[in-house]
């Protein structure tokens, strides 16, 4: 299978920029899924800006009243 780095990239919305698995989803979910996180993509935009890719954070940003 063909990675579509290129438009993965395009859509991607993580704002760590020094990151060397943008665009590369499959690496992206496997690295923060050995961290015990959850990639950026998941977050709200205001929740992905702070970096806190925990579970709990996700939770707790998510979480309709």
């Amino acid at each position: 299978m063909d990675c579509k780095k290129d438009s993965n990239s395009k859509n991607c919305t993580c704002t760590y920029e020094p990151c060397a698995r943008k665009g590369v989803c499959c690496d992206c979910v496997a690295y923060h899924r050995a961290s015990g996180e959850l990639p950026g993509c998941y977050f709200t935009p205001e929740a992905e800006r702070t970096y806190d890719r925990s579970i709990a954070n996700f939770i707790r940003t998510t979480k309709r009243n």
